[in-house]
């Protein structure tokens, strides 16, 4: 689905070395940089159908692989927040032109927040699906039981059943407790752009309370909020793909 072929940037030094994948589709326009969620990757259907958009209407558009997910190496276990924002911003330095317009879903959201207040001034706005900033602690860590949080405390890892159905996944003490070096929203956010934030009410793995949350915290932006009634957390129905890419192209002009 892309006329570039895939890279690999390399990121980090020494033992924590690693090579990210990613894809570049030469356009017009900012750049569309898409990031995406936890144990995703840039073969997901939003990606591939962003990256189909960017094909129709002669855009620009970059597309990665966190370590440890799809084509990119390392180990989904030594991932945290950091590591993966660190990648992200390795990939916008490299291969993205200022302004990007920062496209996150769920994880990626809060990654895309965390890069656009790292590189204030670098994003022309942001369209997050379903973010999911602070999720490790607000969401992951108070629904663990006493199994989860004894396998934590004693093996760094816990293995997490899967509500998709594609099996059980390490989450480990690492991603928790680097995470709140992370955390957003026990203060304002600063992004100095406009966001369109996209949530589905059904959404059970973020609840849409979230959203507003977020909105909150975003004060003094431009801030769209969209909340699609019938939407679940993947947002990846056709319709839920054109709401996307109407969003994407309000800000693009």
């Amino acid at each position: 689905m892309s006329d570039g072929a895939v890279q690999f940037l390399p990121v980090g030094a020494g033992a924590a070395a690693r090579e990210i994948a990613a894809v570049r589709r030469e356009g017009d326009g900012p750049d569309v940089l898409f990031l995406s969620g936890f144990r995703s990757d840039m073969d997901g259907s939003k990606a591939l159908a962003l990256d189909a958009w960017a094909a129709r209407t002669g855009r620009a558009l970059v597309r990665f692989d966190y370590s440890g997910h799809g084509r990119s190496g390392g180990r989904f276990e030594d991932g945290t927040i950091g590591r993966w924002l660190e990648e992200s911003l390795a990939v916008l330095d490299g291969l993205c032109r200022r302004p990007v317009i920062l496209v996150g879903s769920s994880m990626g959201g809060w990654l895309a927040l965390l890069v656009a207040r790292a590189r204030r001034g670098a994003a022309a706005g942001l369209v997050l699906v379903a973010p999911a900033p602070d999720f490790t602690t607000r969401l992951l860590e108070p629904s663990l039981d006493a199994e989860a949080r004894a396998a934590l405390a004693r093996d760094g890892v816990w293995m997490r059943p899967s509500a998709y159905g594609d099996g059980p996944y390490p989450v480990t003490r690492a991603l928790i407790e680097d995470s709140r070096a992370h955390l957003l929203l026990d203060r304002p956010i600063e992004v100095g752009c406009p966001v369109h934030i996209l949530q589905g009410v059904r959404d059970e793995a973020v609840p849409w309370s979230y959203a507003t949350e977020l909105v909150s915290k975003l004060a003094g932006e431009e801030v769209v909020l969209t909340l699609i009634k019938d939407g679940d957390h993947r947002l990846s129905r056709p319709q839920d793909v054109e709401r996307l890419i109407a969003a994407v192209e309000e800000i693009a002009g």
